[in-house]
Formats: C-alpha cells, sequence, structure tokens
C-alpha cells in the first residue's frame, strides 16, 4: 500500500504555519477541485490518504521529482524530508561535510545557521506539513464523520485501524521538532482550521509525545505483522526507548531506565541483525531483512525525487569513484567525512570491521578546502545495487529503503542507558548486544570487547561505527555534552580547521524568521 501515492489537496495544508507565505487569508481552499469532501467520502479515499500521510515522509510534491512541491519556497529536490533531516544531523558534526555551495548548506558545518537558513526552514515545515496532514485525517475519520458518510462495518473498522498509526506519525515528527527545534508551534485536529498555533515548551512537548506513543500502542499493530513500511507497536517503542535516552536533555530529568524498558520490548519482539552490515542500505534491503523496525520506503520507479536514498546514493560519489558500483549513473560529488569517523576504525578498508566503508583512492584524508570533494575520505555506504550486485531498477533514483529505527540502535540504547548511573539493566546482556554487533561486523569473536571496556565513551564511539551516515550523530553529541564545546573538536567545527567550540544555544536550532514574523504567538530560541 505504501508504495502506491496518490494526488490529494487537502485544504489543512494552507494554514500558515505550514505555508511559507505571507498570506492573511487564512481558509483558503486547493485551486483545484479535490477537497477533505470528495477525498473521504469513500473507504478508498481514507487509504489514499493515510498513503499521503505515509508518502510525504519519501516525496516531495504531488507529481515528482520536481514541479509540484509540498513546500514553497524551497528547490523540491531539497525539501524532501530526509535530506533535510540528515543534512541537520550529519553536515553539523564530525561525520559529514560537503563540498557544494547551496544558500545555507556551508552553514551545518560551520555552525553559524541564522534563523534564515533555507534548509532549516524547509525541513521545518516539512515536519509541519505531515503533522498538518495527520491532523485533517483525524478530523475527518472520527466516527461521527465515517457514519455521516455512511461508511460502517469491516471499512469503518479498517479506517479506525489507520488512526493510530497516524498518530504514530504525527508523535514522530513532533519528536523531530523536540530535538531540532526545541519549542515549536503545535497544534493537532482539536485546534481549528486557520488559527495560529500557540508555542509549546520542550518538556511539555516530550509529556504529549510520551503520551500518544502510550495511548496508541494497544490499538497499533503486533510487531511485524503490519505491511512492511507501517508503523506498529515496535516502532512506537523504539521511539519511546530513543526519547527516553535523551530525556534529560529535553526535560532536565534522566530517563534511562525507562530507555532500558522500551529497548528491551523492541529487543524481545524478535527482530535478528541482517548477516552482513554491508546489505543493510542495498536496493534490495526490503527482502530477507529482519533488523528494520520502521523504514521509509524507496522505489526507484514509483517515489522518485531528488532527497531520500537517492540524495545519499548520488551525493557520496565523485571523484575516482565508478558511480557504476553504486549504482548510479553519475555522482554528485557532495558529501564526505572528516578524518574523526574513520580514526574510529581499525583500518580503512573495511578488511577488519567490514563498517569501515570508506573510498580512499584519491581522497585526502586531511580536508584543506571544504568544497573540493577529494579533501575528506567519500563513504560508499549507500549502493543503489543488490546484494548479488544488479543495478536497481534506476540509475537515477534509489530502490534503497531507509530505516528509521533498526535492531542495531536499539542494542546500543539498552547497552548505553544500562551503564548509565541508576538505569537498572543488565551490564552482561549490555555486552552481549554490543558484542553482537562487532562480531557481525568482524565476521568473528576477534573484535569483541570484555566488559571493563565497555564504558558510555565506548558507546558514543560503537554508535559513529555502527549508525554513521543515518541521522544520529549531532543528538548523540548533544547528549554527550560535545556538539558546541571545546570538550570534542573535529577539522572545521565552528568554521575553524582545527576546530573551535561554539555558542551553547546552538544546541537547537532556531525557528524559521517566516514563522516568528507570520505568528504571534512564537517566541524564537535564546541565542537567535
Amino acid at each position: 500500500m505504501i508504495a502506491r501515492f496518490f494526488k490529494i489537496a487537502l485544504s489543512a495544508v494552507f494554514i500558515t504555519s505550514v505555508v511559507a507565505s505571507c498570506t492573511k487569508k487564512l481558509d483558503l481552499y486547493p485551486t483545484n477541485d479535490i477537497t477533505s469532501q470528495s477525498v473521504y467520502s469513500t473507504p478508498a479515499g481514507y487509504k489514499q490518504a493515510l498513503a499521503k500521510v505515509y508518502g510525504s515522509f519519501a516525496l516531495t510534491g504531488n507529481q515528482g521529482p520536481a514541479g509540484n512541491g509540498d513546500i514553497q519556497g524551497i528547490d523540491e529536490g531539497t525539501s524532501d524530508f530526509l535530506r533535510l533531516y540528515w543534512i541537520a544531523q550529519e553536515l553539523s558534526t564530525d561525520e559529514a561535510v560537503v563540498s557544494w555551495g547551496d544558500p545555507g548548506i556551508q552553514d551545518f558545518h560551520n555552525m553559524n545557521w541564522s534563523s534564515s537558513n533555507p534548509m532549516l526552514t524547509g525541513l521545518y515545515y516539512r515536519s509541519t506539513y505531515q503533522i498538518t496532514l495527520v491532523n485533517e485525517f483525524l478530523r475527518q475519520s472520527t466516527d461521527d464523520q465515517l457514519a455521516a458518510r455512511g461508511i460502517t462495518g469491516a471499512s469503518a473498522d479498517s479506517i479506525r485501524r489507520y488512526r493510530p498509526e497516524a498518530r504514530f506519525l504525527r508523535a514522530y515528527q513532533y519528536w523531530v521538532l523536540m530535538d531540532l527545534f526545541g519549542n515549536p508551534p503545535f497544534f493537532t485536529e482539536a485546534d481549528a482550521i486557520g488559527t495560529l498555533p500557540k508555542q509549546i515548551q520542550r518538556k511539555d512537548l516530550f509529556t504529549y509525545i510520551e503520551s500518544e506513543l502510550k495511548a496508541v500502542d494497544a490499538d497499533l499493530a503486533a510487531p511485524k505483522s503490519n505491511e512492511y513500511g507501517r508503523a506498529d507497536q515496535a516502532a512506537a517503542w523504539a521511539l519511546l526507548a530513543r526519547m527516553y535516552l535523551n530525556a534529560e536533555v529535553y526535560t532536565g530529568t534522566a530517563r534511562y531506565g525507562d530507555a532500558v524498558t522500551y529497548s528491551k520490548k523492541v529487543i524481545d519482539a524478535g527482530y535478528t541483525l541482517v548477516s552482513d552490515y554491508r546489505w543493510l542500505m542495498l536496493a534490495d534491503n526490503n527482502t530477507n531483512n529482519n533488523e528494520f523496525i520502521f523504514t521509509i520506503n524507496y522505489d526507484g520507479l514509483k517515489t522518485q525525487s531528488y532527497g531520500g536514498t537517492t540524495f545519499l546514493t548520488h551525493a557520496s560519489v565523485g571523484g575516482s569513484m565508478p558511480a557504476n558500483k553504486s549504482g548510479v549513473a553519475g555522482g554528485w560529488s557532495g558529501i564526505r567525512t572528516t578524518k574523526s569517523l574513520p580514526g574510529l576504525f581499525p583500518d580503512n578498508t573495511g578488511t577488519a570491521d567490514e563498517r569501515a566503508e570508506f573510498y580512499t583512492q584519491g581522497q585526502n584524508l586531511e580536508i584543506n578546502d571544504l568544497t573540493a570533494f577529494t579533501d575528506g575520505y567519500a563513504i560508499n555506504k549507500y549502493r543503489n545495487i543488490t546484494r548479488t550486485g544488479a543495478p536497481g531498477q534506476s540509475q537515477d533514483f534509489s530502490d534503497i529503503d531507509f530505516p528509521v529505527f533498526r535492531l542495531g540502535e536499539m542494542y546500543l540504547i539498552y547497552a548505553e542507558a544500562t551503564l548509565r548511573s541508576g538505569a537498572g539493566g543488565d551490564k552482561g546482556l549490555a555486552l552481549q548486544y554490543v558484542n553482537a554487533l562487532r562480531t557481525r561486523a568482524y565476521g568473528n569473536t576477534s573484535g569483541n570487547i570484555t566488559s571493563d571496556k565497555l564504558t558510555t565513551d565506548f558507546i558514543l564511539d560503537e554508535r559513529a561505527r555502527e549508525l554513521y551516515w543515518e541521522g544520529m550523530r549531532r543528538t548523540d553529541l548533544v547528549r554527550y555534552g560535545r556538539f558546541t564545546t571545546g570538550a570534542y573538536l573535529w577539522p572545521w567545527k565552528g568554521g575553524v580547521k582545527t576546530g573551535k567550540a561554539v555558542e551553547d544555544y546552538r544546541n537547537i536550532y532556531p525557528l524559521p524568521t517566516t514563522d516568528i514574523t507570520s505568528n504571534p504567538n512564537l517566541t524564537q530560541n535564546t541565542g537567535y
């Protein structure tokens, strides 16, 4: 179902917190004749509307890959959720640099972004856009609305089962806003269309997300029983585990014991590691894969955009790299890594630890010029080829699905939370989980560690080795107090070749100027 997306325009899309314009007319309807009244008139329409909610993860507009974008004021190819989220989470850290000169993109590694950064603005509106779609879906799928449209019986029951999935997707996007922007606008289906959202504080938003995820738990499908790419109980548990691991950042109160509990719930749900780490980000990673918990699905023929894993595959190819080895027609010569990441591995070839997926031929370890693709090792983690080496369906658009949550992360959450003071958990089991990842990476037990080596600092490095370029690093460095301070430096941190500390207020991003200007309920984050 999720592979099929439909051209649906909802009147709710036009509230001011979603549209990057200064219009004062808050009751706008689509200029075409597709309205919520027609979309939600049949059971099939409801399923199509849910597909649009899921589809807003992977697509940038209604025709793709360009020409009719959901988010105005930004190039449609750049407006994809994963592309923007990855930029915010990775380019601001030791794991990635970019050679391009797109407006605002160099601000991330230089750590000098402002409230008018177009990519931060695009990410903010992409998240609020999906929240708006969910709100409208929930308004239109109440029992009263179903009855008024004559939808009863099994059809009505199916639609009721869509609602907790939609609420999960909204909770996820509110987590994104909470993690990156701190104190965003807050609106649900209970708010009338056209009203300006009120601002919610980070601590209160944490409480809301937690309550939503727990409220839908019983109504979500059991782990692994839903269609691939759709949310189930394990996805909600995984988001709770990730939230609890970072709770002290969000609320000032540690919740490591809850991180132990919920990561263990996911681990015990029957997931297993893929046998070869290098298979995780290939074109056929949707098959024979029991590690992924929740994914953003991509199809080279049906979900064409210049974001998502198409971006991750193409932008990481350049220099002397053979494009066909990555399953693409040509590279975009964009993203590489600093020397900090390969420095965490025993070698750069993957001979010992196969997670070291670096391309070094013609690439310099040292970065003298951020805009030169050959400065910094390239990474070939994302390849649009299958396990047998066959290319994906298209050499222009990727078939690689992106794991929002996977078992490897849950192992590391359990281990880190267990090591934190007062968290509970079993340290022997934590060691077992970490060594399971290392056994896969090394192909044997030669890379396994002993209990005395299992520390929180080790876990931070292991998270980099296991999860690099999966959109985790900024959040990890913030949790460890190493994102802005001089306690940990990397090449070109803060725009200085040797790295420098930056102001602590940059632990969260600013709310966009456009929203601050159009919504008097909002107060800008401190420092911006």
